[in-house]
């Protein structure tokens, strides 16, 4: 779910999934997504009920009572829409198969963020889009069909270009149906090759679930979220967490084992990729609370990607300043210019040494493969901006 700020993602992951994921303290009084939201959902077909009518998030038809035919669970990412959220939003999108830009009908097309997120899911790779058009019922028709012009012209020239424009409303749960339609013909799975890779997960949260004053004895190990982007994990395997934590003046990986796995609310033997993962660990809680491993990266022990401290990139910026009124030139980097990178789930800034090799000396480690794809950005007046992307050359 991407899309500017109170456009309706998170009230759409709740028509989907039942599950509002803004649970954060400071999301519930502000009103916005912070951190990045979670929930599975389920879509069923029902075998009698023809079009559009058939879809739906139930195991029986909400239209004609019949059981339903289930069809497969996705897992849903609430990303943040507010523009300083920006690094937030690029986590989510490096763990996603396909998106739903959420466009609000009440409001021009583009917004800031509504244009700031299709170009980050351009950079991400993610080419598999679904636009919901959001607030339909705050809109006369007229207005719903000029709304709908300006998002087509919007994407003409993007990623999204060929993305179906679904009209919705997700706080009364009109026209699901359609979008769960659409959803099942534009994001398929894609096909996962599991086999001869070593397993990788990116970490997107991490948590520590115990309550305060528990016994010792009942204590229970780290807890580790993400998705599993190759290979196979299992309960039992002995796991390695990079970067891992500062001890003093140095980054150590992390090792630890496998002792849970959680998807949907159900425990799992394995895991593969695809969809959300919760990984119980024997970790030190006090080292997961509150997102404290976030933007590591877990493989097994000795068979994971190289951690860096400097990256030579192959860069590639925009030429205008997407998401502002004025849509700014963009200005080449130059020696000494900090920059704000996001690899995978982690986000680091670093400082141009060499523009002509793309040498960035990093603030915080991180553990990338070679060819990956990371987001740039740059400070521009009060926040940080995306200017473009690089490939991971050393």
């Amino acid at each position: 779910m991407v899309g500017h700020v109170d456009h309706g993602k998170t009230s759409l992951a709740e028509a989907l999934s039942g599950i509002w994921t803004d649970q954060h303290s400071e999301e519930i009084k502000r009103g916005i997504s912070i951190r990045l939201g979670y929930a599975d959902c389920e879509f069923y077909k029902c075998q009698k009920c023809n079009g559009s009518d058939a879809y739906s998030t139930r195991n029986t038809c909400p239209n004609c009572g019949s059981k339903t035919k289930f069809l497969r669970k996705i897992s849903l990412v609430d990303s943040p829409g507010h523009g300083t959220l920006m690094a937030t939003m690029l986590s989510g999108a490096a763990i996603m198969d396909g998106a739903i830009l959420v466009i609000a009908a009440n409001e021009p097309c583009p917004q800031p963020q509504t244009a700031e997120h299709l170009e980050a899911l351009n950079i991400r790779g993610v080419k598999k889009i679904v636009v919901a058009q959001n607030k339909i019922d705050l809109v006369s028709k007229k207005e719903a069909i000029e709304n709908y012009e300006q998002i087509k012209k919007f994407t003409h020239n993007s990623v999204a270009k060929d993305a179906p424009i679904i009209p919705i409303a997700a706080h009364y749960g009109a026209n699901i149906d359609v979008l769960i339609e659409t959803i099942e013909g534009v994001i398929s799975t894609p096909k996962r090759d599991n086999n001869g890779h070593y397993p990788l997960m990116y970490i997107a949260r991490s948590f520590d679930i115990n309550r305060p004053g528990m016994e010792i004895k009942n204590i229970k190990g780290g807890v580790i979220g993400g998705s599993i982007i190759e290979g196979e994990f299992k309960i039992g395997d002995e796991i390695e967490i990079r970067p891992g934590v500062k001890r003093e003046k140095r980054y150590e990986p992390l090792h630890t084992r496998i002792v849970s796995l959680n998807a949907g609310g159900g425990k799992l033997d394995k895991v593969k990729t695809g969809g959300l993962i919760a990984m119980g660990t024997t970790l030190d809680p006090s080292l997961t609370k509150s997102d404290g491993v976030i933007g590591n990266v877990v493989g097994l022990k000795d068979e994971i990607p190289d951690v860096y401290s400097k990256l030579n990139l192959e860069i590639h910026l925009l030429n205008r300043l997407v998401g502002s009124e004025e849509e700014l030139e963009i200005k080449p980097l130059i020696p000494g210019e900090q920059l704000m990178l996001s690899v995978g789930t982690a986000v680091t800034s670093g400082k141009i040494k060499d523009v002509k090799k793309g040498g960035i000396e990093l603030t915080l480690p991180v553990c990338a493969r070679k060819e990956q794809r990371v987001a740039i950005s740059r400070k521009i007046g009060m926040r940080w901006r995306l200017i473009g992307y690089g490939v991971v050359k050393g």
